[in-house]
C-alpha cells in the first residue's frame, strides 16, 4: 500500500540514527509505528509515478464507495484488477481492466509508466493491460485516482481541475453507473458500450454487446456476436425511448438523459438522492438482457428493478416486416391494417418471420395515412430525423415524398413536434397497453378506413357483427328462458351401462334435466365434445386396471381412443368439492392457454351427473409418484430435477405474465405437477385457478387448496395474488432438490417442516445437506445451481408477500447463473411444532396453519 511521506521520512530519519549508533527518540519513531500498524488499513484513493499497487493492496475511494483492486472471480483462480462496491455482500465487480487475459497467481500490480499509461503487469515484466499513452511529460507528472462515482481517472497533478488523461467510465466493461455516458463521441470516435461476461468465472467479453447505434436516427441495441439485433428500445421521443414506456420522465428515483448532437450521442442516468444516504443503482447487461438493480438504504442486496427484453415482443422483429407485436394478443403477431401475411401457412404454423405484404400497392397521388396509437416505433436504421420542422410539416413532407412509408414526431415533450420518415420496411413494431407513440403509416386509398379516421374498416365490421351477436344472444336468453320454464321436462338417459362413480350399480338418472341444459353447458366451454359411450369404449368401462390414480377431485384413467391414441381420462367424483363451476373453469381455462409446460386438454364430456376431462397422455404420472418415492427418486438426477425446475417456472410465468389471460394457479403442489416420457413437466389441475385483471390483490371466503403449499395471507385471511403461487412454488422447489415434503418431515428425530429445516441449513450455511441422498450418490450435480435452487425457494417462500419476487425474476435467477440475488427473509409458516423459539431473532411463532380452518383439496 502506498504509504505518507511522514512513515517515508520516520523511516529515513530512524535509519539514519541507527547508523549512527544513536538511539531513536520516542517522537520519532511514534510515527514509524503508526505508519507500519494503520497506513495498509486506512487505504488511499491514488497512486503517482513513484508508486505502485501490489496484488493484495487496494484503493479506497475517498468517500468510501468504491475499491479497486486485484480479485478473482466465482470458482476461478485466476486474477483481475477490478472495480466493486465497498462493504456490500456479495462483492459486485462494476469494471474489470485485464478482462481478456488473466493474471496467474498473485503476482500482479498496477503502476503508472513513462509514458503516463496505466499499466498491469506481472513480477517479470509481461503486461496485461495497459490504457493508451497520455504523452503527458511536458504537462506533468500523471496520478490516477478512484473516485466516489466508481470512476478510476489518470489526471495531470493531484488537483480534481487537473486535465483526465484517461477515465475507466470510457472503457465500460458490463455494468453503467450513475453519471457513466453509453454511446459515441462522435469527435473522439469513442464508442461506449456494455459487454457481458463470459461466465460468473469469466470476465471475458461474451456473446453480447450493448450500445447506440447512430445510424439513421440514434437507439440502444443488444447485438449478439456483434451482428445479430436481440433488442431494440426505439428511438429518443424527448422523454423517454419509445420501447420503454416504464421510463418514467417524472422519476422520483432516476433521471434519464439522452443528447444527439454533432459531437455526441449518449445515454446517461442519475440517481435522486444518490450515494449512502439514498438509492444505489447500477445498469447492467447479463446475457441477453440488460437489467436495472438497486441497493435500497439499509438494504440485504440487490433487487431487480426492471429487465429488457420483458417478453416474446420485445425480441427484434418477432413478427417480421409490417408486422405488429401485442403480447396481450392471441396469437401475439398481427398485420398491419392494409397488409396480409406474406406466408400464410407460415403464419399459421407461428412462424412470423416472413412478415407481412401491402394488399393494395401505392400509387402516390392518391395515398394517405393511417393512424397507429401507442406503439414502439420501427427500427430508425435507416430512418431519417428533422427535428426543426413542425409535425404538420413532417406530414406534407412524406406525403409529396413517393418513398416515404411512415412517419412519427421526434419529440413529444410538450407536444409533437420534429420529424421521422421511415422509407424502408417498417420492422419491429409492438403494440403498448400504456404509453408508446403515435406512428402513421402510409396506406393505398383504398385501404383507407371508409371515415377516414383513426379506425379501419375492419372496426366496422366488428361493430356490426358485435350487434348482430348481440341481438342473436338475446334470441338465445329468450329461447332458454322458454325451454327451461314452459316445456315440458325430458330425461336423458344413456343406453350403455356404466359403473357409477363409487358404487357397483348404474347411476341413477337425473330428474328433471334435459338435453338443452346439457348442450348449454357444452357451448358455454368451446371445446371438443366426446360423447359418453366412446370414453366409456376408451376405459373398459372405467376398468379398475385402467385407473392411473386417485385425488380430490376424482379418478384419472388411462384411455386409448379410436385412433390410437393414448389419452388420459379425470373422471369427477361427486364426492369432490370441484362442483359444476369449478369443472367449467377448469375446462375454459385450460382451453384458452397454450404452452409446452401446461399439460393439454384434448376435450371434455357432461353426462348426467357425469363430469369427465381428457388431457394428453403422461407417460411418467405426476411429479409426487417419484420424487418421492425412495425406490424411483433415483430417475431423477440433478440435470433432470434442474431442467423439471425451471420447466414449471416457464409455464408459472406464462400463466401469469405472458399469457392471454393473467392466471393464478391456486393449488401448485408436487402432485399437480405431470411428467412426459422425457420428465417434461407439465402443470395440471386448474379447476380452483382465477383469472386475474391487474396486481392487485383478492379475497375469497372459500379457501382451496393444499396444506404445506398454501402461502400465509391466503391460508389465514384468503388473501390471494401470484405471489400465493410464487409461495407455493418456492415450496415446490424445496421440495424437489431436497426429494421429501413440506409437511411431516421429520429431523433429529423431531417433526418439523421442509421451509422450517432450509431454513436452518441456510443460517448454518450448510445448504447442500439439503439435497436428496439418491442426487448426492450420484454425484454429478453443480454445487452453484443447487445453492442458486435453495436460495431462490427461500426467497420464494418468504412470509410477506411483498418480499416474494415475480415469476419474470424467478425464471431469470435460475436460467441466468450471473443474476445477483438478494439474501432471503424468514419464511412463512416453517416454525417448529411445538412453540419452540426461533433462532432468528425476530420470530417466535410456531406454524399457524394448524389453528385455521381451510377447505383441503389433496392431490393424489
Amino acid at each position: 500500500m502506498v504509504t505518507g511521506e511522514c512513515a517515508v521520512l520516520s523511516a529515513s530519519g530512524a535509519a539514519r540514527m541507527a547508523m549512527a549508533g544513536m538511539r531513536p527518540p520516542l517522537t520519532l519513531l511514534l510515527p514509524l509505528l503508526v505508519s507500519f500498524f494503520i497506513s495498509p488499513a486506512s487505504a488511499a484513493d491514488t497512486i503517482t509515478a513513484n508508486s505502485s499497487l501490489a496484488d493484495g493492496q487496494k484503493l479506497v475511494s475517498a468517500g468510501g464507495v468504491f475499491e479497486l483492486g486485484f480479485f478473482t472471480p466465482g470458482n476461478s483462480t485466476a486474477r483481475y484488477l477490478g472495480i466493486w462496491y465497498k462493504d456490500m455482500a456479495p462483492t459486485t465487480v462494476v469494471w474489470v481492466a485485464n478482462r481478456e487475459d488473466a493474471i496467474t497467481g498473485m503476482t500482479g500490480s498496477l503502476t503508472i509508466n513513462s509514458t503516463g499509461s496505466l499499466v498491469v503487469a506481472d513480477r517479470s515484466g509481461r503486461v496485461f493491460w495497459s490504457s493508451a499513452p497520455s504523452n503527458v511529460s511536458s504537462t506533468g507528472a500523471p496520478v490516477a485516482q478512484l473516485l466516489d462515482s466508481g470512476n478510476f481517472v489518470l489526471r495531470v497533478g493531484s488537483g480534481a481541475g487537473g486535465a483526465i488523461l484517461w477515465q475507466s467510465f470510457n472503457h465500460p466493461s458490463d455494468t453503467l453507473l450513475p453519471g457513466m455516458k453509453l454511446g459515441w463521441n462522435l469527435t473522439a470516435g469513442l464508442d461506449r458500450y456494455l459487454t457481458t461476461w463470459r461466465s460468473p468465472g469469466d470476465p471475458s467479453p461474451g456473446d453480447y454487446t450493448f450500445g447506440i447505434d447512430i445510424r439513421g436516427v440514434p437507439e440502444g441495441f443488444i447485438w449478439y456476436d456483434g451482428a445479430v439485433p436481440v433488442y431494440r428500445n426505439g428511438p429518443w421521443n424527448g422523454l423517454q425511448f419509445s420501447g420503454e414506456p416504464e421510463m418514467e420522465p417524472n422519476n422520483s428515483n432516476f433521471q434519464f438523459e439522452f443528447v444527439a448532437n454533432a459531437s455526441n450521442v449518449y445515454y446517461t442516468f442519475l440517481v435522486n438522492g444518490g450515494g449512502r444516504s439514498g438509492v444505489v443503482s447500477r445498469f447492467v447487461l447479463n446475457q441477453s438482457r440488460v437489467q436495472r438493480y438497486v441497493w435500497l438504504p439499509g438494504g440485504q442486496g440487490w433487487s431487480l428493478y426492471w429487465s429488457l427484453p420483458r417478453d416474446q415482443c420485445d425480441h427484434y422483429a418477432q413478427c417480421g416486416a409490417y408486422g405488429v407485436c401485442d403480447s396481450s394478443g392471441s396469437p401475439i403477431c398481427d398485420c398491419l391494417h392494409g397488409f396480409a401475411p406474406a406466408s400464410p401457412r407460415d403464419w399459421a404454423l407461428r412462424d412470423n418471420s416472413a412478415g407481412c405484404a401491402r394488399r393494395t400497392r401505392l400509387n402516390c397521388t392518391g395515398d394517405g395515412f393511417l393512424l397507429l396509437r401507442g406503439v414502439k416505433l420501427p427500427d430508425t436504421t435507416n430512418a431519417t430525423e428533422d427535428a426543426s420542422i413542425t409535425f404538420d410539416q413532417c406530414r406534407q413532407r412524406c406525403l409529396a415524398n413517393c418513398s416515404c412509408l411512415a412517419y412519427a414526431a421526434s419529440s413529444i415533450k410538450g407536444g409533437e413536434s420534429g420529424c421521422i420518415i421511415w422509407s424502408s420496411k417498417l420492422i419491429d413494431i409492438r403494440q403498448f397497453s400504456y404509453g408508446g407513440q403515435d406512428l402513421y403509416i402510409r396506406l393505398a386509398a383504398s385501404d383507407l378506413p371508409s371515415d377516414g379516421g383513426g379506425s379501419s374498416r375492419k372496426d366496422t365490421v366488428l361493430a356490426v357483427l358485435g350487434s348482430l351477436a348481440g341481438a342473436l344472444l338475446l334470441g338465445f336468453g329468450g329461447f332458454f328462458i322458454w325451454a327451461k320454464f314452459f316445456r315440458n321436462k325430458g330425461t336423458c338417459q344413456s343406453t350403455q351401462r356404466l359403473t357409477s362413480f363409487d358404487s357397483g350399480a348404474p347411476p341413477t338418472p337425473v330428474q328433471g334435466r334435459t338435453i338443452e341444459d346439457e348442450h348449454s353447458h357444452s357451448k358455454d366451454l368451446n371445446v371438443t365434445l366426446f360423447d359418453i359411450s366412446t370414453i366409456i369404449y376408451s376405459t373398459d368401462n372405467f376398468a379398475t386396471s385402467a385407473k392411473l390414480g386417485e385425488g380430490g377431485f376424482g379418478a384419472v384413467y388411462k384411455g386409448e381412443l379410436e385412433g390410437g391414441q393414448t389419452v388420459a381420462v379425470k373422471r369427477l367424483s361427486k364426492y369432490s368439492t370441484q362442483g359444476l363451476d369449478e369443472f367449467k373453469n377448469e375446462v375454459m381455462l385450460i382451453a384458452k392457454l397454450q404452452h409446452v409446460n401446461l399439460v393439454r386438454l384434448l376435450g371434455c364430456c357432461i353426462h348426467g351427473e357425469e363430469r369427465i376431462l381428457v388431457y394428453e397422455f403422461m407417460e411418467n404420472k405426476s411429479l409426487d409418484n417419484i420424487i418421492f418415492d425412495k425406490s424411483r427418486s433415483a430417475q431423477l438426477n440433478w440435470s433432470k430435477r434442474f431442467n423439471i425446475i425451471l420447466g414449471i417456472a416457464r409455464g408459472l410465468l406464462y400463466l401469469h405474465q405472458d399469457s392471454r389471460y393473467k392466471v393464478i394457479h391456486r393449488d401448485l403442489k408436487a402432485g399437480n405437477i405431470l411428467l412426459d416420457k422425457d420428465m417434461n413437466p407439465k402443470i395440471s389441475d386448474f379447476g380452483v385457478a382465477r383469472i386475474f385483471g391487474d396486481d392487485t390483490d383478492s379475497h375469497t371466503r372459500k379457501v382451496v387448496g393444499t396444506y404445506g403449499y398454501m402461502s400465509p395471507e391466503y391460508a389465514m385471511e384468503g388473501i390471494f395474488s401470484v405471489k400465493s403461487d410464487v409461495f407455493s412454488f418456492g415450496v415446490l422447489l424445496l421440495e424437489i432438490v431436497s426429494g421429501r415434503k413440506n409437511r411431516g418431515m421429520y429431523s433429529s428425530g423431531e417433526q418439523t417442516s421442509l421451509l422450517s429445516h432450509a431454513w436452518k441449513l441456510w443460517r448454518e450455511g450448510n445448504v447442500l445437506a439439503l439435497l436428496d441422498e439418491t442426487v448426492v450418490g450420484a454425484g454429478a450435480y453443480r454445487s452453484s445451481e443447487v445453492l442458486r435452487c435453495v436460495q431462490v425457494g427461500l426467497l420464494c417462500a418468504q412470509e410477506r408477500p411483498e418480499d416474494r419476487p415475480h415469476m419474470a425474476a424467478v425464471f431469470l435467477a435460475l436460467s441466468n447463473p450471473g443474476a445477483v440475488l438478494p439474501q432471503p427473509r424468514h419464511p412463512g409458516f416453517c416454525s417448529d411444532r411445538g412453540g419452540s423459539t426461533s433462532t432468528d431473532g425476530e420470530w417466535s411463532s410456531t406454524c399457524t396453519v394448524n389453528d385455521v380452518t381451510v377447505t383441503i383439496v389433496e392431490g393424489r
